[in-house]
């Protein structure tokens, strides 16, 4: 096993996990100011890909570069994830935003669902390390103080099954295309999903006097996430990558109670506690391999050549 790529990618998707941490928080704090749910995700989306798409043309261009069929995987990939956010943004008007949090770190579990379904097979550490997050999130959401919204509950759910869908399939597109690429055709691609939602159903913002601050955090977040995410999943990949992931609950649950006020009873500590032991328990885990051939996913990989004729195709 290669230590330095394994601690790489451990080292990323921590990176990753402390900034999604704060995406429900400014989130919510979006929606607080007046912008609506399909607004918040339009707005941080396309804003967060055309940050990417400005610097890579000025910097790295090579990256544009990307096979026909991994650019497919990139869309199905940002077509489901922007879905997803959909639902995300929606739950999060009804829940608290630490609750909201608790609910979508469900995620690895769908991870281990859609990685089986693609022939990848957990480890008994990793099954060990779910069951302890599932029963720590159990904890937590059975002890809240007020009354959940059912269907706010249902829409966490779907965001999180729908997030989780996207990662074994940005993994394929991995294995053959860097990091950087596989983040800006993936956000392009949510970005189509999300602002199209957004001037169908709730085209319209709040009066000038709102704040924009958290729509700007949510942003820088989306931005610097993704790209450590998918470092993440490249380096260590999906399944890890969203166990680790669940290091953004820790910084959701302070900053949810530093900036907005909600708190835990012991009880969900004690689940919180539960998780945290969960993420540590990464040490100790195999980094996983190439998956083995056929998979619902096999139909994502490169050509053997690589055009030669395009001036800002791979570089060595």
């Amino acid at each position: 096993m290669n230590i330095g790529k394994k601690n790489k990618g451990i080292i990323a998707a921590i990176v990753s996990a402390l900034f999604l941490g704060f995406t429900p928080i400014f989130g919510k704090q979006a929606i607080l100011a007046g912008f609506s749910p399909f607004a918040v995700v339009a707005l941080r989306t396309s804003m967060a890909a055309g940050l990417l798409l400005i610097l890579l043309l000025i910097f790295k261009r090579q990256y544009f570069y990307i096979f026909s069929l991994g650019l497919l995987g990139c869309i199905l990939a940002g077509a489901i994830n922007g879905i997803g956010s959909l639902f995300y943004y929606m739950s999060l008007e009804r829940l608290n935003a630490n609750i909201g949090q608790l609910l979508y770190s469900l995620y690895p579990v769908f991870v281990v669902f859609w990685s089986f379904l693609d022939r990848q097979s957990p480890s008994k550490l990793t099954i060990l390390r779910i069951s302890l997050a599932v029963a720590s999130v159990i904890l937590i959401t059975s002890f809240d103080s007020g009354e959940i919204d059912l269907i706010g509950v249902a829409f966490m759910l779907i965001a999180s099954a729908l997030y989780a869908l996207h990662l074994p399939i940005n993994q394929r597109v991995l294995y053959e295309v860097p990091a950087p690429t596989v983040t800006l055709y993936t956000l392009i691609s949510m970005s189509a999903v999300v602002v199209s939602a957004y001037f169908i159903f709730d085209p319209q913002l709040p009066d000038s006097t709102a704040d924009w601050n958290p729509i700007i955090g949510l942003t820088l977040v989306t931005f610097l996430s993704r790209l450590t995410l998918f470092l993440g999943v490249k380096n260590i990949g999906g399944m890890q990558t969203a166990l680790l992931g669940l290091g953004e609950l820790v910084i959701t649950i302070i900053a949810s109670y530093l900036l907005l006020g909600e708190d835990l009873s012991f009880f969900q500590w004690i689940g919180v506690m539960g998780l945290i032991t969960s993420i540590l328990l990464v040490h100790f885990e195999k980094q996983e391999t190439r998956k083995k051939p056929g998979g619902w996913l096999s139909w994502i990989r490169a050509p053997h050549q690589v055009p030669p004729d395009i001036p800002w195709g791979p570089h060595t």
